[in-house]
């Protein structure tokens, strides 16, 4: 009966996990105010919706989980400022504008001067991003949907 339960159980995770999506811990303060608020808490869990990756449907200001582009071996979590063709401001790349080559995106954390994004790596491949980040899911006074919004100063030119 457990072998049975074992063979049925794990193809069905690993679709759900594959095509639906899973829940994952943010570590750090990059993404601050919005996610890890105070960082003598606990840290939030976020859901992490596959289904937006397969379709690749994002837009400017959504919250997405992708490879670092400098560690294969690490995951981020950063807001989509630009998207390809949009002019963006930098702040301390290197160069002040910068037009998002076609097939990439412009990601920032919330956290301004505190985050290892676009600004130190460029623009990101879209094929690195790997999740949108959709709902807060713990802790429970913080559950609920993670908005999508540009911050203020940092919407595309």
């Amino acid at each position: 009966m457990f072998l049975k339960a074992l063979l049925f159980g794990v193809p069905v995770g690993i679709t759900f996990v594959d095509c639906i999506g899973y829940v994952a811990k943010v570590d750090g303060v990059s993404m601050q105010p919005s996610l890890n608020p105070d960082p003598n808490l606990s840290s939030d869990f976020v859901f992490l919706s596959r289904w937006a990756w397969r379709k690749f449907s994002y837009s400017r200001g959504d919250v997405v989980s992708l490879t670092s582009p400098k560690n294969p071996n690490q995951a981020i979590i950063k807001r989509v400022i630009g998207l390809e063709g949009d002019l963006v401001k930098t702040l301390g790349y290197r160069r002040k504008y910068l037009r998002v080559p076609r097939g990439h995106c412009w990601v920032e954390g919330d956290h301004t001067g505190h985050s290892l994004d676009s600004n130190h790596f460029g623009p990101v491949a879209l094929g690195l991003i790997t999740a949108k980040a959709t709902t807060i899911v713990w802790p429970p006074n913080r559950w609920g949907p993670l908005e999508s919004h540009v911050p203020g100063g940092r919407q595309p030119l």
